[in-house]
């Protein structure tokens, strides 16, 4: 069963009690990500993310931290995403209390010390050169900037090189104290939880400083860098292409309809995209389709690694298998087939008690409420294959195709030309 508590201050903990584990993970979500970012402040949340683990109050340094989980064999990490960062700690169930200590005293109390923030630049700047040398990160990005312009949306989670190497104490103590706050904040806890005993835990530990969250992201504007072709010229072995299309929130009611196509045309190995482009026609090594979906927008992408002589079939064929989507329904059997595997893959994440608090605490974050595995069983298995159809007519439109490709290329006229059904 799971359970919700919010406290006086507006800190809300959820919990989920998992059988047969003798493991437990704390996550802590806020609401702080790039979507919350001005342009002189773009990468704070991510450069903020690194300086949690650099000693607070009673784990002084980075060793410090680090040791408390290592000495217990957990896991110990974060992330920072658009709309939230996560910092989690999975350990066995009887070190839950030293997990709620070590991440309580870090994201309360570090002390962001200037010459560690100095420190950490370069190691931040190198994560920015892996990015930058890693086409398969970097073309998502700039598939992004060419959907959603120059907005928080289309920038970079890492920032730029100026942010990184230019933001202070001042700005990290600025920026935790107007979104690190206890209404903003959400503890998902999974595993082997007594939830009344970890509430105590948590109201004795979490003592946020009393500032009220001081504001939220905007929405989207409905706007793009008004062009639909983004090359990124750079010596590779191989191409890289992300094709694909503006697409739905995470709370559209024909989002699930998006996620069951995307599976179809490339969600596995037994799926459109991969039989006929890779498989049949040797156009492709890796190929793929996805839904990417944030409150209040989303995209529906295939990713491609292709040969650097072969990107103009290889986009061709692309679009041939949207075009198939949109003039003929998908077989009731394939929807099915479609169906079982999203279901099957999510019981299969949501035995890793990480995954499910991610997955409690970040409805809860975002949409204040909890949702269960049971009720995304049902939406899924209440799919159509005319939803399938409508969602094709209504997403897979010729003039709002957009193409994102990394490889040695200058010629836009030569792409632009490929971009039609």
């Amino acid at each position: 069963m799971s359970r919700k508590t919010t406290l006086e201050n507006g800190l809300r903990i959820v919990t989920k009690e998992l059988d047969n584990t003798k493991s437990v993970t704390v996550l802590i979500l806020v609401g702080a990500g790039s979507r919350y970012e001005i342009k002189p402040i773009n990468g704070i949340s991510h450069f903020l993310e690194h300086m949690f683990f650099k000693g607070a109050k009673k784990y002084k340094n980075t060793k410090e931290v680090s040791e408390a989980i290592d000495g217990v064999g957990g896991d110990f990490n974060a992330f920072t995403g658009k709309e939230y960062a996560g910092y989690y700690v999975k350990v066995a169930d009887k070190h839950i209390g030293l997990a709620l200590d070590v991440l309580s005293d870090m994201l309360i109390h570090s002390k962001f010390d200037p010459a560690e923030i100095d420190k950490e630049r370069g190691v931040i700047m190198e994560e920015y050169n892996m990015y930058q040398d890693t086409p398969m990160y970097q073309i998502g990005w700039d598939f992004e900037r060419l959907i959603y312009g120059d907005q928080p949306l289309g920038w970079d989670q890492v920032g730029t090189k100026e942010v990184i190497m230019g933001v202070q104490q001042k700005d990290f103590l600025k920026y935790r104290s107007e979104l690190y706050t206890p209404e903003n904040t959400v503890i998902a806890i999974a595993g082997n939880v007594e939830h009344d005993e970890v509430v105590e835990k948590i109201e004795a530990l979490f003592e946020f400083e009393k500032i009220k969250k001081a504001y939220d992201f905007s929405a989207a504007e409905k706007m793009s860098s008004g062009k639909r072709l983004y090359l990124r010229n750079k010596k590779t072995e191989q191409a890289h292409v992300m094709l694909g299309f503006p697409g739905y929130s995470e709370q559209h009611k024909d989002h699930y309809a998006a996620k069951l196509l995307s599976i179809v045309l490339g969600g596995n190995m037994s799926s459109r995209m991969f039989l006929s482009v890779r498989e049949a026609q040797g156009l492709a090594y890796y190929i793929s389709c996805t839904t990417d979906e944030y409150t209040d927008t989303g995209t529906f992408t295939t990713n491609a690694g292709v040969s650097l002589d072969g990107i103009d079939k290889a986009i061709v064929a692309i679009m041939k298998e949207y075009k198939k989507v949109l003039d003929e329904p998908v077989p009731a059997a394939e929807l099915k087939k479609a169906q079982e595997f999203l279901k099957g893959k999510m019981v299969l994440r949501l035995e890793d008690s990480e995954e499910y608090a991610h997955l409690i605490g970040k409805y809860e974050l975002l949409y204040d409420k909890m949702k269960t595995p049971e009720e995304i069983m049902k939406a899924i298995d209440k799919i159509t294959t005319k939803d399938l159809q409508r969602v094709a007519q209504d997403l897979f439109k010729e003039e709002e195709v957009r193409l994102a490709a990394i490889g040695p290329y200058e010629d836009e006229e030569r792409f632009m030309k490929l971009l039609k059904f």
